[in-house]
């Protein structure tokens, strides 16, 4: 859909001339509009956190699926670098879990908190370094970290609208997976999955990276609508 097609549906009337104008002044339709639809929710959104993306949609589906392949009873969830609390509320609204979800950013955990009000759930946000584990045992972690290299990767109105802190990392874009990888293993319980979206080119690297760490689990690639390896899953469930 073009954008100003989207502000004319998603816009009140009264503020489409405004909306126009800071559209044509660079700024991205969502954060005018001021939500997205995002898995069966309405999350609330601003320069403080990522817009969504539907790939993002895709990974919270396939996560649940296998949560109910797998699962059943009542689990523990942690994701990691939430934002905006997409990925969170989604999973709250749509499994039988409790659920953490982990951000640096203080404006980012106050979108995310009003974005749990909105969608009726109950997150427990918690400001921390993604890459410090707590002190509990997760069934499921995900996460939709930072993983850009730089610049290049980054369209015009991403990289003039989009907060910095939750695009870009190190280590070509996977220093925050190998964090994860690393440093939560034993964060988790004895049956669990691990799911992340992925930037371009990074699945094989990370995949072999995953199975020297988690060597008696199965580990994943999949795909996403467009054909690209974006999501990586290890998953011990035996």
């Amino acid at each position: 859909m073009q954008a100003k097609e989207y502000l004319k549906k998603y816009l009140e009337p009264s503020k489409l001339e405004e909306g126009l104008k800071r559209l044509e002044n660079g700024e991205a339709v969502q954060y005018i509009v001021g939500n997205v639809e995002f898995y069966n929710t309405v999350i609330n959104v601003n320069k403080n956190v990522l817009i969504p993306r539907f790939e993002t949609e895709e990974l919270v589906e396939k996560t649940i699926n296998y949560i109910n392949k797998y699962f059943n009873k009542k689990i523990d969830i942690l994701d990691l670098g939430t934002g905006s609390g997409c990925i969170a509320i989604a999973l709250a609204k749509n499994t039988d879990s409790c659920v953490d979800a982990v951000d640096i950013s203080d404006k980012a955990l106050e979108v995310a908190r009003e974005n749990a009000l909105l969608n009726n759930v109950d997150v427990n946000f918690i400001k921390q370094d993604m890459t410090i584990p707590n002190d509990k045992l997760y069934d499921v972690i995900i996460s939709n970290p930072p993983y850009l290299r730089d610049e290049s990767e980054v369209e015009e109105i991403v990289k003039n609208n989009e907060p910095e802190l939750a695009l870009y990392a190190n280590d070509d874009g996977m220093y925050f997976y190998k964090k994860i990888l690393e440093n939560y293993k034993n964060s988790l319980k004895d049956r669990f999955i691990i799911a992340f979206e992925l930037g371009y080119n990074q699945a094989d690297i990370l995949c072999e990276f995953a199975k020297k760490i988690y060597s008696n689990s199965k580990v994943i690639i999949d795909y996403d609508l467009t054909g690209y390896k974006r999501f990586l899953f290890v998953i011990n469930v035996d």
